[in-house]
């Protein structure tokens, strides 16, 4: 017999509040914290480094307490590690560079659409990488995906304060799809493989921190700067890391399809957000390229359902 999932994952409860706690910060603590920062200038570079140099601290000190420092060590010395995690690095500080850009240009609409298509590219990837077969039913959801960027394409190109076409729609879950492809096939811990990429991209985040600050376009510390928003800055680790802990957490207290359903939570806060709070235009036809990806997510989503309760149901035959 297959096993009893209140067995399996005893502590579901536990796994829904920090499935909750990770995709609910992704979908509003994370826009509204760099939507600040934007608000006083802030160059998405410098975000980007604050990131870096106030999250690194963290996860040195998680890896302290948890006596994995050395294990860090080992994947920085291991040509197997290195080959994937030096790549890994430039495609997750693409990821975060572009995600911060996408706020401070009013098109953070352009990154949750982005983010409900990553799974759906995900599924590209692993056809193109891994020989596997998606169904007719999921190729139809990339196919809705990609009529989706195309109605968001020629809905922006019609809007009187237009954005532009929607790149990031794209450029965002190729390169975080890309990241989580590298990820998948090093075989060192979450915290671990973060840690190290933070440490590769330390010195490159002093470096654009003293350039920016060089020349006058730096704001922490900075004369005309609030000395509130120093101490939000310094917060720039916590509002990364925090996330990421209560993620891995919920992945290892629930199953892994009730978590992808529950992904789905990030970009629609995000969408939410972009026009009840930061103002970003929402015409019917920019609607109307939601609502395609809303269908899509939906047939991919049955379709998985489908397909485990299948598999379940083999896996019970065979054993009878």
């Amino acid at each position: 017999m297959s096993p009893d999932p209140e067995t399996q994952y005893p502590h579901r409860t536990k796994g829904l509040l920090f499935a909750a706690g990770a995709f609910g910060w992704w979908a509003f603590i994370v826009p509204s914290y760099f939507k600040l920062l934007m608000h006083y200038n802030a160059d998405p570079l410098e975000a980007v480094a604050q990131r870096v140099i106030f999250g690194l601290p963290i996860l040195l000190l998680i890896l302290i307490l948890s006596k994995k420092l050395r294990e860090l060590f080992k994947a920085a010395t291991s040509w197997q590690s290195l080959k994937i995690l030096i790549p890994s690095t430039l495609f997750i500080l693409t990821n975060w560079y572009f995600f911060i850009y996408s706020i401070s240009t009013d098109r953070l609409s352009h990154a949750s659409m982005g983010y409900y298509i990553n799974p759906l590219f995900s599924i590209a990837l692993g056809f193109v990488f891994f020989g596997e077969r998606p169904r007719p039913v999921q190729w139809g959801a990339i196919a809705l995906a990609g009529v989706a960027v195309i109605v968001m394409g020629f809905a922006e190109l019609g809007a009187e304060d237009s954005k532009g076409l929607p790149w990031l729609a794209l450029l965002l879950p190729f390169s975080f799809g890309i990241y989580g492809l590298l990820r998948k096939k090093v075989n060192v811990g979450a915290t671990i493989g973060l840690s190290f990429e933070m440490s590769m991209l330390f010195p490159l985040a002093i470096a654009a921190v003293i350039y920016l600050n060089l020349n006058d376009r730096g704001i922490f510390l900075a004369d005309s700067t609030p000395l509130w928003l120093d101490g939000v800055m310094l917060l720039g680790g916590v509002v990364t890391i925090v996330p990421l802990i209560c993620f891995t957490n919920a992945v290892r207290l629930l199953p892994l399809s009730t978590v992808g359903l529950l992904q789905y939570t990030a970009p629609t806060g995000q969408l939410i957000l972009s026009f009840l709070a930061f103002g970003e235009t929402f015409t019917p036809m920019k609607f109307a390229s939601f609502a395609i990806i809303w269908v899509a997510i939906g047939i991919y989503t049955w379709d998985m359902i489908r397909g485990h309760r299948e598999m379940k149901s083999a896996k019970i035959e065979m054993l009878e």
